[in-house]
């Protein structure tokens, strides 16, 4: 019996000669060795997301803060505190719930089905039944289930790109056949005697005996290496967290000051212990962790509308300030798929083949000629897109003709061929026959001038990181059996080039992030020529091209040097995508990574932001990625990248607001107990205005629209606080104001010695008025009143409308006015009202305007202060 991988990589055990192992060794072996599987973390119930999400720092002080109002005695505030923690509850349980079982669903389509020889006959079993020894039987189309050694090889190519990121499929041969000395276990490179779990079966057929499964394959490897890495931890909520425990300190010393002065000065503590209470009540940042869990919540299900699942809530933070996007090639930017792009004949010239495009002429005989050379079965990338080139372009190869011979694949004339005879009378033949581009030449005995202008093309092409395929025909009356293919006469059609295609989207998409100062580099186990002829259709800024043999000779120093004019990466080892990650990271750049295959899971976990692609790749990189792309899409990172920046700019906004707002409701606050005289506002009034400020801060903001520059200005910098001094600077600078407009309506109420409850109604909605001045300032951080009108928000409409019909409730219903200690206001009183509202807003509007003509002229909308940085070139 084989005893572990290291004794497998070379021996064969007598029981897999031919008839495999029996079931009962079988069996024995997965007992001992476990089923093919790579160990998967515990699923997530939903039980248990809600339990992660109760831990949550920010969610938990929302409940305390519930529950301080439960203890004062503050029904109504405590109620909705706690309404907004299980709604931010429920809709994080439930988005992340989703994006399970989409990974469950995801993980069972990725699990590949084996055939193998057991007990001398073919079974077809799960491939997490397939254990060390066993003997796979491969065919075109199948993916291998295990990392094995060759046997037996046929014309057998393999497609790798999940484990190396080369696009085109890389031929193989069997351990007998290998020349020289025995090769390390490694995917990538041509004629090695191994096939690798995961890997597609591209052409040919082969047979294989299993020495590695499940982590102790090259994909196991790549998975188990992910549990040495840690993801960035959230750095919004602690920087959140502090600001909470700021304000948090500063408010409870107010209110002992409070306490303190107003038991002193009147000698009531009773009245001083509520008085306190009161401050407490409007100083207790309790919206801080309303925004962020709420923002967090409602952002993964924005994102998730667009077709992407947030499987951590750091990278909906984190998406604003990517400035390096470091993307692969095969399935991110390409499509994945052959297609023919070029066509040369040597007195036509060459032209470009779209998607769907018809060829006439001479070019439709390279197509049919090319189509009647390749099974009428296509499996191989290369022959389904020949056979789709061929359709697209109305011909019928082989039609009226019948298939008399194949010659498949043969190494030492690199060409393969079919014979076709007429079914006419004229019995006629053709053999067709594609290959290298050398070895048709040669079958069609160019020399000279036609051979150099065909090697010259040839090379063109293959410069563009196309692959290039010759194309020849030969015409008999009279076909003689057993003739080889070298000696009959041919007809040189021409070349035909194929290429993973560019995806449509790409180069837009590239060109919004270079707009947005997000610099994109690609990273691939391609070919150099190859990367950088999809790196130049893509739109990649120019730079230079750095391959995995030159960047093992850096040091990191030397590494991080070569970052700032590197564009290309390419023929990289997983170990390396990591490396040039992590030497980003160590550059200070914000790093996001694109990646579907096993090779690229260390990089998706060990980036800010890991994008995994969803309809295709491996588990291994969904689980190790912060998002996943559904529809495969690289236009949906861009738009990801802009909901994560307008994520993070409303996020400011709100928190902005807040800021602002706690100035006039704590001015107001304290100002008559400076003033000798009764206090405004008990614990219900301030509750009714939380009524109003937590709503707003949690849905108007959260669905305020983008602002115009969201693409088009440098990623922010990450090491900013999301509080910056100017930006508090300006909300306080907001606050001020209010309070002042308010203090001059207080003092003109006390100089016309309203009576008490006209004066609390008269400053009560006041108070009113400016808050809704200042939502609408904050709207936009530059936009003027008039064009943030015409920006859709429903919430702010139904908020408005909602504060408009309970003030008219409190207003006219007697019952309601009495409970709050309000009289009936008169006109004089209403007029002032609406003025000092409209007043404060003008004035706002005024300074921000100003601001953004002197001090942000030029500058960043966000209130930095600063220049605009220029994108990356």
């Amino acid at each position: 019996m084989m005893q572990s991988e290291s004794s497998t990589d070379t021996d064969v055990p007598a029981s897999a000669v031919m008839g495999g192992l029996t079931s009962r060794e079988a069996e024995l072996r997965l007992k001992a060795d476990g089923p093919n599987l790579i160990p998967q973390r515990d699923r997530r119930t939903a039980l248990r997301i809600i339990g992660e999400v109760l831990r949550e720092p920010m969610l938990a002080l929302l409940l305390s803060g519930g529950a301080i109002y439960m203890v004062l005695g503050d029904l109504a505030e405590a109620l909705i505190l706690l309404a907004f923690a299980t709604f931010s509850v429920a809709v994080t349980a439930i988005q992340e719930t989703r994006t399970e079982h989409v990974l469950e669903a995801l993980r069972d389509l990725s699990a590949p089905r084996a055939l193998v020889i057991r007990d001398g006959r073919q079974q077809r079993i799960p491939g997490a039944s397939v254990v060390n020894g066993d003997l796979l039987v491969l065919d075109a189309g199948d993916r291998v289930a295990a990392d094995a050694q060759l046997l037996e090889a046929e014309d057998l190519y393999v497609d790798e790109s999940l484990l190396t990121g080369e696009s085109m499929p890389v031929r193989k041969c069997a351990q007998a056949q290998q020349a020289g000395p025995p090769l390390t276990r490694r995917p990538g490179g041509e004629d090695q005697p191994f096939v690798y779990s995961g890997s597609m079966i591209s052409r040919g057929r082969g047979m294989a005996q299993v020495v590695a499964i499940g982590s102790d394959s090259e994909m196991g490897r790549i998975g188990k290496s992910l549990a040495a890495l840690d993801t960035e931890a959230p750095r919004l909520r602690r920087e959140t967290a502090r600001i909470v425990r700021i304000s948090a300190l500063g408010g409870a010393t107010i209110a002992v000051i409070v306490v303190l002065l107003y038991g002193f000065t009147r000698g009531s503590w009773i009245d001083a212990v509520l008085a306190g209470i009161t401050t407490a009540m409007t100083l207790l940042p309790e919206e801080f962790p309303v925004v962020l869990t709420v923002f967090m919540a409602m952002g993964a299900w924005r994102i998730g509308q667009a077709g992407v699942l947030t499987r951590r809530a750091a990278a909906i933070e984190t998406l604003g300030s990517t400035t390096v996007l470091c993307t692969d090639k095969t399935g991110t930017l390409t499509e994945n798929r052959m297609a023919v792009v070029r066509l040369w004949q040597p007195s036509a010239g060459e032209i470009s083949v779209g998607s769907g495009e018809t060829v006439t002429g001479p070019f439709a005989q390279i197509l049919n000629g090319a189509a009647l050379a390749s099974p009428a079965v296509a499996v191989d990338p290369m022959d389904v897109a020949i056979h789709q080139a061929a359709g697209e372009s109305g011909l019928m190869a082989g039609a009226g003709m019948a298939l008399t011979n194949g010659h498949g694949f043969r190494p030492e004339l690199r060409v393969m061929a079919n014979e076709w005879q007429e079914l006419g009378a004229s019995r006629l033949s053709t053999i067709a026959v594609k290959g290298a581009p050398e070895s048709i030449a040669r079958l069609c005995r160019l020399e000279g001038a036609k051979l150099a202008k065909l090697t010259q093309a040839a090379d063109a092409m293959a410069r563009q990181g196309i692959r290039v395929l010759g194309v020849a025909l030969s015409s008999l009356a009279d076909p003689r059996p057993g003739v080889p293919l070298d000696e009959y006469g041919y007809n040189f059609a021409g070349l035909l080039g194929l290429a993973d295609p560019l995806r449509q989207s790409v180069p837009a998409a590239i060109a919004q992030c270079r707009s947005a100062g997000i610099r994109v580099v690609m990273i691939t186990g391609d070919y150099a020529v190859t990367a950088s002829a999809i790196a130049a259709a893509a739109g990649i800024a120019d730079g230079d091209v750095l391959t995995g043999e030159a960047l093992d000779a850096l040091s990191d120093e030397s590494l991080a040097e070569r970052l700032a004019t590197v564009s290309v990466f390419a023929r990289i080892l997983p170990e390396q995508k990591l490396r040039i990650v992590e030497a980003f990271k160590a550059r200070g750049e914000v790093v996001a990574m694109t990646g579907d295959g096993v090779n690229d899971a260390p990089s998706l976990k060990a980036a800010h932001i890991g994008i995994a692609m969803g309809k295709r790749g491996t588990d291994v990189a969904r689980e190790a990625a912060s998002i996943v792309l559904l529809e495969d899409d690289f236009d949906s990172i861009v738009r990801t990248v802009a909901l994560g920046r307008r994520i993070y700019d409303n996020i400011r906004k709100a928190m902005a607001f807040i800021f602002a707002v706690h100035v006039p409701i704590a001015g107001l606050t304290l100002m008559p107990l400076l003033m000798g005289q009764p206090l405004l506002f008990g614990p219900i009034h301030i509750a009714l205005l939380e009524m109003v400020i937590d709503p707003v801060c949690a849905l108007v903001f959260e669905a305020e629209s983008p602002e115009a520059d969201t693409m088009s200005r440098k990623p922010r910098d990450p090491r900013k606080s999301i509080l910056s001094l100017p930006v508090i600077a300006w909300s306080v600078l907001q606050g001020v104001l209010a309070f002042a407009a308010l203090a001059v309506v207080y003092l003109a109420a006390v100089y016309w010695q309203l009576p008490e409850g006209q004066w609390r109604g008269l400053m009560f909605f006041a108070l009113i008025a400016v808050i809704l001045a200042l939502i609408l300032v904050n709207r936009s951080f530059s936009a003027s009143l008039v064009k943030a009108f015409y920006r859709k928000n429903r919430a702010l409409v139904f908020i408005l409308a909602i504060v408009t019909t309970v003030s008219a409730l409190i207003l006219t219903v007697d019952p309601v006015r009495k409970f709050l200690k309000f009289d009936m206001l008169e006109l004089p009183q209403g007029a002032a009202i609406v003025g000092t509202g409209i007043g404060v807003l003008l004035l706002l509007e005024w300074l921000k305007a100003l601001a953004a003509r002197h001090l942000f002229s030029g500058g960043h909308h966000d209130l930095a202060f600063r220049k605009r940085r220029q994108p990356h070139s």
